[in-house]
Parts: structure tokens; sequence; C-alpha cells
């Protein structure tokens, strides 16, 4: 895994939102046959607080191009409902053009889309939804400025070479049969089942998946199918599931039925207020969240609820 480091001196107040890509990354983009015009996909996960760039190669498949460690996101495991509960989304969005913000309070920014199709007809309620740079939180995923300024080039480079949109996937945790399991309980697991699909989809086609909305839910096929249901209230037409994929599900999901039929002792964290990556853990709690909030942001933006950043993720039960 590639993690970001600190604020660079590089870096640029100004030209904040034309700098180009690290050099370093565009070699590695080149030795993986990519280039930054290549389209990209995003992927999110809180449990492991970390956002991933995945761009296409050569093949036409998609790869992974770098994983950054986010510096903070806000609230629990589970999906977005309304204004004021702090909580960072959790779904399927596409990002255009327009919603890149060059002006950003936090460095630079792009809106995730929240609510979308699907949240809006739940009557989810929220918005200005962000991927940004500092450490500090309230509903957004915040990447430190370095790792946004990456970020941001990322997928400036790859909207002007003739994506119209990318796809970001945002999950609670990685979608292993084990995480699977440890959450079996949890409230929102038959949210976070629809959402496996999607993660099954990418992982064995390695292409971002149509996404469609029908029966209150997430639906999804593999790229390029056209006809997905738009109505999130309407019934649901039969699905013609991928057979790779339908394949892997079956197989994900005996290994979940014999992980709780062993009555694993797995622990399922918990969330007060969000989380933090551990490398940026290790500095709050040796130096302290002014040093911290030095080191993730140009204009020392200060770390959102340090107490909380350094309680969570807790065992319920062992607080």
């Amino acid at each position: 895994m590639l993690l970001a480091g600190c604020v660079s001196s590089t870096l640029e107040i100004d030209q904040k939102a034309v700098q180009p890509i690290p050099a370093k990354l565009v070699t590695t983009m080149k030795s993986r046959g990519m280039t930054p015009a290549d389209p990209v996909v995003v992927r999110i996960f809180k449990q492991e607080s970390e956002l991933e760039i995945w761009k296409r190669d050569h093949t036409g498949r998609y790869a992974l191009l770098k994983t950054y460690p986010m510096c903070r996101w806000s609230g629990k495991l589970g999906p977005k409902t309304r204004m004021g509960d702090r909580q960072a989304p959790e779904g399927f969005y596409h990002v255009s053009t327009g919603m890149l913000n060059p002006k950003s309070q936090y460095y630079l920014s792009f809106n995730l889309g929240y609510p979308n199709r699907l949240e809006a007809a739940l009557g989810y309620t929220g918005e200005a939804l962000m991927v940004h740079g500092a450490c500090s939180s309230s509903g957004c995923y915040a990447v430190t400025d370095e790792g946004v300024a990456e970020i941001y080039a990322v997928v400036r480079e790859a909207l002007k070479g003739g994506q119209t949109s990318f796809q970001v996937q945002a999950y609670p945790f990685r979608m292993t049969p084990k995480n699977m399991a440890r959450y079996a309980s949890d409230p929102n697991y038959g949210l976070w089942q629809t959402l496996k699909r999607g993660y099954d989809l990418f992982e064995v086609t390695k292409q971002p998946p149509q996404v469609g909305y029908c029966g209150r839910r997430y639906v999804f096929a593999a790229a390029g199918t056209t006809g997905l249901p738009t109505d999130p209230l309407a019934a649901c037409p039969p699905e013609n599931e991928d057979p790779l994929v339908a394949s892997r599900a079956e197989r994900e999901r005996k290994m979940v039925e014999s992980f709780l039929a062993e009555g694993s002792r797995m622990t399922a964290y918990a969330y007060a207020d969000g989380g933090m990556h551990p490398v940026f853990r290790k500095v709050l709690q040796r130096d302290g969240a002014k040093k911290l909030a030095k080191m993730t942001s140009l204009t020392s933006v200060p770390v959102s609820r340090p107490e909380a950043a350094l309680a969570d993720p807790h065992v319920p039960g062992k607080e």
C-alpha cells in the first residue's frame, strides 16, 4: 500500500487547482500501462480509513493506482440519512467536472453528489458531502492537503481526457466474508449486502458497474449494460446476474455462514464519532492535535474532535 505523506512545501495555494500530477505518480502510471487521461474509479472504506484510486490500463480493465490514508471521517458505520447526523455517506456516486471545487476552504475538494437518486427518493437529507483536504470532518472524508492535491489532479486529468464522470464507491469496510460475518447483526446489514453486489461486480470484472435503482435499493449490472431501472420506488424487474459474480457471491455467502456457525469471536467495531488511519493516529497520540494539523493542512485547519479520533474505534461494552 502506498501512503500519502505529510503536507509538502511544494504545494501551492494560488495555483492549487491546476498543479500537475506529481512526476513520480505519472511514472507509476506509465509503468502500469496507464496515461493521465485514462478514466478512474474511486473506492472509499470507512473502517480501514482508506481511499483508493483505480485507473483503466492498456488492457481496458481497471487496476489499483494508489491507496491514500484518510485522516478523518465522522459518524459511525452506516449510511447518511439526515442533515446534521454527522454521517459520512455510503453508496455509489458519480462525480462530474462541475462537482470539483477549486476554492474549497479545505484546500481542494469534490462533491460526492449526496443524496443520489435513491437516497433522495428515500427522503434522506444533507448537502455538500465532500472528499477534501486537512484532517477535519463533519460528514466528509478528509485526506490531508497533500493527499487531496494528488487525488484532485488525477481525477481532473481523467475528466479532461473525456470521462464524463467518475464513479465513487463508498463502503463501511472492505466487503470480505469475515467482515460481512462480523457485522451480520448490524441494522444496516441489508444495505451492505446490496452494496456488496456492486463491490463483487467490480472485483470480478475490474470495470465500474452500471448502477440502477428499484425496490428502494441499488441494482447493478456489468459495464455497458443498458435498460437498468431508474425509479427507486418501483418494483424491480428480474435480474440477470453475471455468472462469475453469482459464483463468487455464493462461495462467499457460504464462508459467511461458516464463520457464523463456528461462532467466531470476531470483533465488531463501533464508532462514537468516526475514524482515523493509524498513520495519523500515531502522530496524534505522540505529538498532539496541533502538530497533526500542521502536518495535514497548509493553513493548519484544526483536527476535528481529536479525543474522539483517539477513542474510536472501540469494542462495545469494553470502553
